[in-house]
């Protein structure tokens, strides 16, 4: 999934060539504004892991590397009393995953040191670490035993694929083809992981210092997930579905329980839906987990549940929540469950009592994802309370905070002595009503730097995808590259949206695209209204669902001056055939399968009104994305040539779905692409980009 040639019809600008605003610093020094080449000095944080006493955070902290383009990992550790911190892991490799003995004398992560990733464990007072697995693949849900004396991880075990015939005996030193690949699963390919290698996820316990593993769990179905042992350090907690038709089941799983001795799994749960994340009480006596009963809907909360060890007594403690939970962890006393709750495009750490009651810890957690202003967030808990969480904001990338008794505080400032040099696009919330049904609709206007509320600017209308997602008020490298170059940006949570709870999610169940097209002209209008916007030059962009409704928009609306559809499905039909997560299309998104309902899917794709579009559209995809294939934008593309529509195909090369943004030279240059292709089309655009605004160390790719 690494290379791609692109063809003479696609395009791909200079890396980090950003037209500079018309009020940009001289290009002998260096900019006042947010650039392209800035992508490269960004650090950040995620994966925060307390030490069971509350005293010591160890964290990953992200950082982009200009040399080889590409993020580098490391570990390093926070003095949650004074703030200190200091490197724990870093150099060369990669280093990730930091999880504390139950006793916080010894630290296990995973390095990946110029081979396959493997699992460490650190002594923390002596500084010694000591390689505890030596494996084929990267090890998943790491958790130590209650005793501290094992390490139970995940890890995918090779298995032969079909055989069909056999190619004729090769003579000594011949060179021929590559033998015939055959493929016999559901799902063969994926997202971010390309053609699947043979095999199935396996369930293994270590010592942990060293030796032997134990496998589990066998077969031909997947077993991991998080992992939770029960007290006694005999026993592991974990989801899967075993069951005949695990492929065609993209939903189902069950909660399993298995001696580390051996023997068969036993299930305690059964029933249609999702049961993940298992998290057994200290005591020993419940398990809390997260799940819901499958209504084969596009969506439903996921909802924290506990039951007994044994499976019997199970209860929902957030039935009158109505906002997604994720990530259980128990209390020290066992009275209550800290979880991670979506709320209107925020995130927040809660805790839910047994008797059902929830209180806010921390709110403005922030994520990982730095190109658009996603909600997310992670977030631990130590014996005695004290919450260690990722902590974002408009002008801020993830960041480590604290929160006790005391209030939330922050403690690391990555990326500050950048972002506080530079005149930032100032983010301030937007008030929206649908004119459909009158719901209000959140969202938020990023202003240029230097902002003059007298006048009128360019508007972007970028557009979230899931389309089963959220926005918030967060850093965004696309949005501050956007208003840098001048133009006003609006993001907004249309009806579909999570975090607004299941009834404003479901108002496009089977409907979708619908009417969040109408939510999106009422924020369009509603920043129009606002006296800084001018409404001769509005743009729209937006990537995988947000793809789908920018090209959805360009075919009932010529409000637009150009469009850039990001990741775009144009054909649902065969959307639902190609992609990874086909399983999803229905019963989903569509109450019946292509074949079954043609003219259902063709109604709903953004193909069927191409006849329509009159707006310039680019369409950007990376080359190797398995979750909206690159054969949707193809499609797009080709049909507006056909019609005659002025448009461009980009392709990013070796880029998934999920990693299109993540090489920063590759971030800024789709960046930059999409400004010129709107600049081509806008009134008054600003001068060309200067040679001095390319990020240093970065060769100008070709444009074909």
């Amino acid at each position: 999934m690494r290379t791609a040639k692109l063809s003479k019809l696609a395009i791909l600008l200079a890396a980090g060539s950003l037209p500079l605003p018309a009020i940009a610093a001289p290009a002998t020094g260096p900019s006042r504004y947010f650039t392209g080449s800035d992508l490269f000095n960004l650090e950040w944080a995620s994966d925060p892991e307390i030490s069971p006493d509350g005293r010591t955070i160890a964290y990953v902290r992200d950082s982009n590397d200009i040399m080889n383009d590409n993020v580098r990992r490391s570990i390093w550790l926070i003095d949650v009393a004074t703030g200190e911190q200091r490197p724990l892991l870093a150099g060369p490799g990669s280093y990730f995953s930091p999880r504390w003995s139950p006793d916080g004398t010894r630290l296990a992560y995973v390095a990946a040191e110029g081979s396959s990733p493997q699992l460490f464990v650190r002594w923390m007072a002596s500084g010694e670490s000591a390689r505890i697995t030596g494996l084929p693949t990267s090890p998943g849900g790491i958790a130590w035993s209650p005793d501290g004396r094992r390490l139970a991880y995940s890890m995918l075990v090779p298995d032969e694929s079909m055989r069909l015939g056999k190619a004729p005996d090769k003579p000594e030193g011949a060179k021929w083809a590559e033998p015939l690949q055959v493929i016999d699963k559901v799902t063969y390919r994926f997202d971010a992981a390309g053609y699947l290698k043979p095999g199935y996820r396996q369930i293994f316990w270590v010592p942990a210092d060293g030796g032997a593993p134990t496998q589990l769990t066998f077969g031909t179905t997947n077993a991991g997930g998080e992992l939770s042992w029960t007290p006694d350090s005999r026993s592991i907690l974990f989801s899967a579905d075993l069951s005949s038709n695990w492929q065609r089941e993209p939903l189902q799983s069950d909660i399993y329980k298995i001696g580390i001795d051996g023997g068969a799994p036993v299930a305690l749960t059964n029933r249609e839906g999702p049961d993940n994340a298992p998290a057994v009480s200290p005591d020993g006596r419940q398990i809390a987990w997260i799940g819901f009963d499958d209504k084969h809907l596009g969506y439903q909360d996921r909802r924290l549940n506990v039951m007994n060890l044994d499976g019997s007594g199970k209860r929902v403690l957030t039935t009158s929540l109505d906002r997604s939970v994720s990530s259980p962890a128990w209390s020290g006393d066992g009275r209550s469950v800290y979880v991670q709750v979506e709320d209107q495009g925020v995130n927040k750490v809660e805790r839910v009592g047994l008797d059902g009651s929830v209180r806010v810890i921390a709110s403005d957690m922030g994520f990982s994802e730095l190109d658009r202003p996603y909600a997310g967030g992670d977030f631990s808990v130590s014996k005695n309370g004290v919450v260690a969480l990722t902590s974002g904001d408009p002008l801020h990338p993830n960041q480590i905070a604290v929160a006790s008794g005391n209030g939330v505080r922050r403690l690391t400032h990555l990326s500050s002595s950048l972002l506080d040099s530079k005149v930032l696009a100032q983010v301030q919330k937007l008030s929206v009503t649908s004119e459909f049904d009158k719901r209000p609709i959140d969202a938020w206007m990023v202003t240029p730097p230097d902002f003059d509320p007298a006048k009128k600017y360019p508007m972007i209308l970028e557009i979230h995808g899931g389309p089963y997602s959220a926005y918030g008020p967060q850093f965004s490298t696309d949005d501050q590259l956007y208003a840098a170059h001048g133009y006003v940006v609006v993001f907004s949570n249309p009806r579909g949206s999570t975090s607004y709870g299941e009834d404003f999610a479901n108002q496009i169940e089977k409907a979708y695209p619908g009417h969040d097209y109408d939510d999106l002209m009422s924020v369009t209008d509603a920043a129009i209204a606002t006296g800084h916007v001018d409404q001769n030059n509005l743009f729209v962009t937006g990537g995988s669902g947000g793809g789908v409704l920018t090209s959805w928009i360009v075919g009932k609306t010529d409000r637009f001056r150009a469009a850039a559809a990001q990741k775009p499905v144009i054909n649902w039909a065969s959307w639902g055939l190609t992609a990874d997560i086909a399983g999803f299309s229905s019963p989903y998104w569509f109450a019946k399968r292509p074949w079954e309902d043609p003219m259902g899917y063709w109604q709903r794709s953004p193909l069927s009104l191409v006849g329509n579009v009159k707006t310039p559209t680019l369409v950007v995809v990376g080359s190797e994305d398995y979750r909206t294939p690159d054969s949707e934008a193809e499609q797009f593309y080709e049909a507006l040539q056909l019609r005659g529509i002025p448009t461009a195909l980009v392709k990013v090369p070796g880029a998934s779905h999920e990693t299109l943004t993540d090489r920063p030279s590759q971030s800024a240059a789709k960046a930059s692409a999409i400004l010129a292709w709107f600049d081509k089309y806008r009134s008054n655009a600003p001068a060309a980009p200067t040679a001095s605004s390319a990020p240093q160390g970065a060769s100008p790719a070709s444009a074909h």
